[in-house]
């Protein structure tokens, strides 16, 4: 059975890295949810590759241009976490560097089973916050970096 993968910051290293290990084992995930800021051509080559069923942009512009291109398609493209439906996703992986990454990173502790966090500006700022919210929803939080675990 398939795992089911949420990547927010999809554009970024860690993002990146994370898609290159999904390609290689294909049979085993699929990609429900991405997120990126505002580089165009890569989102559009992840949305063709990847298929995923909801890309959230956060560059306005960016994001009008995509709306209009995939008008058509079934996947949702939205401006920001707060209109995400979606069923559980087994992993989310955190990866929206600055303190920017704490708002999604908590949107989608409520749609996830486990978070990989890999921004310590979330962690550093906003980890009452994001225990307290983990805890509500019964997700384990990961760190997935040395610097994040101590």
């Amino acid at each position: 059975m398939k795992k089911f993968i949420s990547i927010l910051g999809s554009t970024g290293s860690v993002g990146l890295s994370s898609l290159k290990i999904i390609d290689k084992k294909k049979n085993l995930f699929k990609l429900k949810l991405l997120s990126a800021d505002s580089n165009f051509l890569l989102i559009k080559h992840q949305i063709r590759k990847y298929n995923p069923e909801i890309f959230v942009v956060n560059d306005f512009k960016v994001y009008e241009k995509l709306k209009k291109l995939y008008s058509s398609r079934k996947i949702k493209i939205l401006n920001n976490f707060d209109k995400i439906s979606l069923k559980k996703s087994d992993i989310t992986i955190s990866a929206i560097p600055g303190i920017a990454g704490l708002k999604p990173t908590l949107s989608m502790i409520r749609f996830s089973k486990k978070v990989l966090i890999a921004n310590k500006e979330s962690i550093i700022c906003g980890w009452d916050i994001i225990e307290k919210t983990a805890n509500k929803f019964s997700v384990k939080i990961i760190p997935v970096d040395s610097e994040h675990f101590s």
